[in-house]
């Protein structure tokens, strides 16, 4: 019996990439707006749901941080958070100073007013407008959240729990699987307007840059990691190299759990707190995805013609890092999250957010990666930070 062939997300949406730009020389019109009218439809239900994943996810998220181990809880998290929200400003300063290099302000609707072409029509669409808006979704979630953590009540976050694996169902059984015929409608389109030769050539060096960004930001955290703990740097990144190669593969900070927590211990972090910190950081230290979702929507920013001052782009940075904590462990989980944010904040229409979407996702297992090695620093200086109280305590009770 042959075994079936299972291709992972981002083999399927460069696949969808591929394929939308070949299928758009030969198909007729006619069928093309076939595949305009699914993405119409399903860009209508990503904003009905986007509301509801915001509420499903934020909110038990920061409910459940209000339960665990006290002070080590608090300072594991607003380390995980001062991480995330840093990654975000690096990348943002550093992609601010690249990109001009090679992509002009509004040179996507420049291009498209240049040749003249117009926006080709769905057949039909279906309206789906969203129970509420996102920032009353974000402001609901946090009301939520924070108030089930401060009074520890069980009924209602069951509610919220249930709820939550009700939207996680539906972005792993039915938006993520359907995202590459999204992405294949989306660049079938822009091939269709005279857009995509153009997008590609900018996809492949905004890649490059994230990349490089990467690998320097993995060495800042770590260098940090040394300073406090008073260790090799350079030793300790190259003891987490396991963990960053089994993320390449998984495209998941909780199946690589096991394998992070080893290479932690082989750092010297105690065995008590890795297996505290390197579980929570898995959910709530998203460095990597934070970095690479900046980058990639000033990308898009620029690209688009859209506002990108810093002012916009801090508030932005500082709702992502909390909305990361919500980012749901399965493949293109962290743009999901981000979303709301970036139609509500950034201004990205339904092509926009589609572009986002293939452009991150091209790069989500060096995102996970680069989140995981990223735990072994933050379990790091929260060893020390523990283990120097813990002798002060020894020392002021004798």
């Amino acid at each position: 019996m042959k075994k079936k062939i299972h291709l992972g997300l981002l083999p399927k949406v460069l696949l969808a990439i591929v394929l939308g730009v070949v299928c758009s020389r030969f198909l007729p019109m006619g069928v093309m707006r076939v595949f305009f009218t699914f993405n119409a439809v399903f860009g209508n239900f990503l904003n009905f749901i986007i509301p509801l994943i915001i509420v499903g996810l934020v909110a038990p998220g920061i409910a459940e941080l209000g339960k665990g181990a006290g002070r080590l809880l608090g300072l594991t998290a607003l380390l995980a958070y001062l991480s995330t929200v840093i990654a975000g400003f690096f990348s943002y300063g550093i992609c601010r100073g690249v990109y001009p290099s090679f992509l002009k302000m509004g040179d996507f609707v420049s291009s498209q007013a240049e040749m003249g072409t117009e926006s080709i029509a769905p057949y039909f669409t279906i309206e789906m407008p969203p129970v509420m808006g996102v920032m009353s979704a974000l402001v609901l979630a946090f009301v939520l959240g924070l108030g089930l953590a401060a009074v520890q009540g069980e009924t209602f976050k069951n509610v919220l729990s249930e709820f939550r694996e009700v939207v996680t169902l539906t972005i792993s059984k039915v938006v993520i699987p359907l995202f590459p015929l999204y992405i294949f409608g989306i660049f079938m389109k822009l091939c269709a307007e005279g857009e995509v030769g153009r997008i590609l050539q900018v996809f492949i060096k905004v890649i490059a840059v994230i990349f490089a960004i990467h690998i320097v930001w993995l060495l800042l955290q770590f260098l940090v990691a040394g300073a406090v703990s008073r260790k090799n740097p350079f030793r300790c990144l190259w003891n987490m190299l396991s963990a960053y190669v089994t993320a390449l593969g998984t495209q998941s900070s909780a199946a690589t759990i096991p394998v992070t927590l080893a290479q932690a211990r082989k750092n010297g972090v105690s065995e008590g707190i890795a297996d505290f910190v390197i579980p929570l950081c898995a959910t709530i230290h998203l460095s990597g995805s934070t970095l690479k979702i900046v980058a990639c929507a000033y990308a898009i920013v620029l690209m688009g013609g859209l506002p990108g001052g810093l002012g916009l782009f801090a508030g932005f940075i500082f709702m992502l890092g909390i909305t990361m904590v919500a980012a749901p462990g399965v493949p293109g989980g962290a743009i999901m999250a981000a979303l709301g944010l970036l139609s509500s904040m950034l201004g990205f229409d339904e092509t926009l957010l589609g572009m986002m979407i293939a452009l991150y996702i091209t790069m989500d297992s060096f995102g996970t990666a680069c989140n995981v090695t990223g735990d072994g620093a933050i379990a790091l200086i929260v060893d020390t930070v523990y283990r120097r109280k813990e002798r002060k305590e020894v020392v002021a009770d004798a």
